[in-house]
């Protein structure tokens, strides 16, 4: 990202979590409340964990906020860990007088092996803190920011669970908002009902019969102790045309938005639009045909594209999706070994989910939130709020349209 940057800081059981954002423009109204809203989103779904029961995440904004407004400085925030106070012996800053055991039986999939390796470590706790999906919160916290600013341009983004284990949903927005239907009122407002009932799913689906579904199988991953992962889709509607570029490599947005996803715990494929569908059929069959007709201007017969050509935002919806994997934290422990000894032995088993998917939801949209801001502010220019909106009035809607 070239105009927004974040950085969060802390450990899962630390004392809190930090972000910094800086490169917001001055004058964006902003409330804790706006930042809490996608915290508790991220806090909800069925498969969730003991720990979502001690942690209430709430923000403080300790900076760069002055009577409601950014002021173009960066943006400190806060989360407090509740649990920290069971905590305060194994994750102490000073060397305490009895020390815990140290953990050495690293969880397959997990980043406990490379990371003792690669910093030297002999106690696998020094590397699982960190690349918990604890740290999401604050990526969630500083997506919200970004959505907010999305927000005053009336780009609007959402996500939903496609598919848990085995059992998936046909609704989707490849389906629903390709074509024609996209620039059809009556069609987004149906999709802003269906994503209305997102919020209402304990798996974060819009379809009642596959989220039944998706409950009984992580019923079943539990009773046998294991986990489930899924697949995930994003929609960002009324992306304006021409975010990112064609003329490098690290300004594609589609690059980046891979990138960000693929930066997401436990995530380990992204497509955009039909993704591997579209290396099956003809190009007669997959380029998304260009029209054109006064009353709503240009329009596709598709989108397998995923509102996104040669780098760059085409007009239509950007429909990404992304595959996250089982958590790699079992009740029932893989196979694992020893790294003092070199002995045979389970892996370590950490208070875990059995499945996080409907969470990834909003951390997908987080990071979606945030490229998409990036491209925007880029695209716009300026330091105030005023300003961008003011250049977003000019912008071309097609060519020769300046």
């Amino acid at each position: 990202m070239n105009r927004l940057r974040f950085m969060t800081g802390g450990e899962s059981h630390g004392q809190a979590l930090t972000a910094i954002l800086e490169g917001m423009p001055a004058g964006l109204p902003l409330s804790e409340q706006d930042i809490n809203r996608d915290l508790l989103r991220r806090q909800r779904g069925y498969g969730r964990g003991e720990r979502m029961q001690i942690e209430k995440d709430q923000v403080a904004i300790k900076s760069g906020i002055r009577y409601g407004k950014t002021l173009g400085s960066p943006i400190s925030l806060l989360i407090t860990n509740r649990d920290w106070p069971n905590w305060q012996n194994k994750m102490a800053l000073e060397m305490p007088e009895q020390p815990v055991a140290k953990l050495r039986m690293p969880r397959p999939g997990h980043a406990d092996f490379a990371g003792m390796v690669k910093y030297r470590q002999d106690d696998l706790r020094n590397i699982l803190e960190r690349s918990s999906a604890r740290e999401t919160t604050m990526r969630v916290a500083v997506g919200a920011i970004a959505r907010k600013l999305l927000g005053s341009f009336g780009v609007e983004v959402f996500g939903h669970v496609l598919q848990i284990g085995s059992e998936r949903t046909l609704f989707s927005g490849l389906a629903t908002l390709s074509g024609p239907a996209y620039h059809d009122p009556a069609a987004l407002q149906s999709w802003r009902e269906a994503m209305a009932r997102v919020e209402e799913s304990p798996v974060a689906c819009a379809d009642e019969e596959a989220a039944d579904r998706m409950m009984s199988v992580i019923d079943q991953a539990k009773a046998k102790g294991d986990t489930l992962g899924g697949v995930l889709e994003l929609v960002a509607i009324r992306v304006p045309v021409g975010l990112g570029s064609h003329v490098h490599y690290d300004r594609k947005l589609d690059a980046a938005i891979a990138q960000a996803l693929m930066s997401i715990n436990a995530i380990k494929a992204v497509s955009l639009g039909a993704g591997y569908e579209n290396a099956f059929g003809y190009g007669s069959q997959v380029h998304d045909q260009l029209y054109y007709q006064p009353q709503t201007g240009y329009y596709r017969s598709s989108n397998n594209a995923g509102g996104i050509e040669g780098g760059m935002s085409n007009g239509e919806a950007i429909i990404v999706r992304a595959a996250m994997k089982p958590l790699p934290t079992l009740v029932s422990s893989l196979h694992s070994v020893d790294v003092e000894t070199h002995e045979a032995r389970m892996a370590h088993s950490e208070r875990s989910d059995v499945c996080a998917v409907p969470a990834a939801v909003v951390v997908g949209e987080a990071m979606l939130c945030l490229v998409l801001a990036d491209a925007l502010y880029e695209k716009l220019g300026g330091d105030s709020l005023d300003e961008l909106q003011h250049r977003f009035a000019g912008l071309a809607r097609e060519p020769l349209d300046w």
